[in-house]
């Protein structure tokens, strides 16, 4: 080997060990990447992952296509499919559970994901039909506790970010009702509004515009302050439920397998679009607030609530 040899050979070696990562992290994304969407269309998860796809395309100049395959299929599809970044989920919280929900899933929720970031977060809903007797808070908590299982309370199922914050409101209040489930929250939003049920939770961005026009009737809302958009409406705390503390997050997951230089290619990615202004006022307006986090963060917060919300599942169902 001549010494011009040997200095390239050095050359490259160096870039290797200096971090310049192997080919197919330089060329991330090179074909189009599909985002995967467990709920449908019309949610508050498939709000937010338009947005998200519609900020990465632009980045990436790569088409980045929304994909609804509501339920346990939708993941498991994930799950199996490919690991080189072409195929990624965004989901909301109630991810973390499914595992309690379903003990013949076949793959963990949280080990068989990777992490990539958390996207936002948002406030939660209590509501009841417009013409429900119940006018506060307090009154729909006496009559739930007058007749135990004598009222119904919809969602997404007992998974999902709604079956969850459910789940924690019978646990704080000591209530029992019977759960509804839906194929999503417009479904379960559509069975209050009829009467079918007596209560369900939905987030502004989806059952805002049907509050505001009288169709359903919002009690409290979860955070530290009321939405702009509905000053009338108090927070738990106001209401009488100050213990009742649930935003519901959504985030952005690959399978396990993801190389890890793509991982943080992705969550790098996520970061630097999500941090547009225009979108941030947006999503406000939505009541949704942005919030992302690197990798670890998002790992240790999918561990952290599977044990958290899988023990009060578990205690409820």
């Amino acid at each position: 080997m001549d010494r011009r040899q040997f200095m390239i050979g050095s050359g490259l070696a160096a870039g290797a060990a200096l971090g310049a990562g192997p080919p197919f992290a330089q060329a991330y994304p090179n074909q189009l990447v599909r985002l995967v969407v467990p709920f449908s269309a019309g949610s508050l998860t498939d709000i937010v992952a338009r947005s998200v796809a519609e900020k990465l395309a632009a980045k990436w100049k790569q088409q980045v296509i929304v994909e609804n395959r509501p339920g346990i299929a939708g993941v498991s599809s994930v799950v199996r499919g490919p690991t080189d970044g072409s195929q990624l989920m965004l989901t909301s919280n109630g991810h973390t559970v499914i595992g309690v929900v379903n003990k013949t899933l076949g793959f963990d929720p949280v080990k068989d994901f990777a992490g990539i970031s958390r996207v936002a977060t948002t406030a939660s809903l209590l509501i009841v039909p417009p013409d429900a007797p119940f006018r506060t808070l307090a009154e729909f908590i006496a009559a739930a506790k007058a007749k135990p299982d004598a009222l119904s309370y919809g969602s997404a199922g007992i998974g999902s970010s709604t079956g969850i914050a459910a789940e924690l409101f019978k646990q704080l209040t000591g209530t029992q009702m019977v759960l509804v489930p839906h194929r999503g929250l417009p479904e379960s939003q559509v069975s209050v509004i009829r009467g079918d049920t007596a209560m369900a939770f939905t987030f502004f961005s989806v059952g805002g515009d049907l509050i505001q026009a009288g169709k359903l009737k919002a009690l409290a809302v979860t955070g530290t302050a009321r939405l702009p958009q509905l000053p009338d409406v108090p927070t738990f705390a106001e209401a009488g439920l100050p213990a009742f503390v649930y935003d519901s997050w959504f985030g952005l997951m690959a399978p396990a397998a993801t190389p890890k230089p793509i991982v943080a290619q992705l969550s790098q990615d996520i970061r630097e679009a999500m941090a547009d202004p225009d979108l941030a006022r947006r999503f406000a307006a939505q009541g949704v607030e942005i919030t992302t986090s690197t990798p670890e963060d998002f790992d240790a917060e999918l561990r952290n609530d599977a044990d958290r919300y899988g023990k009060l599942v578990v205690g409820g169902g």
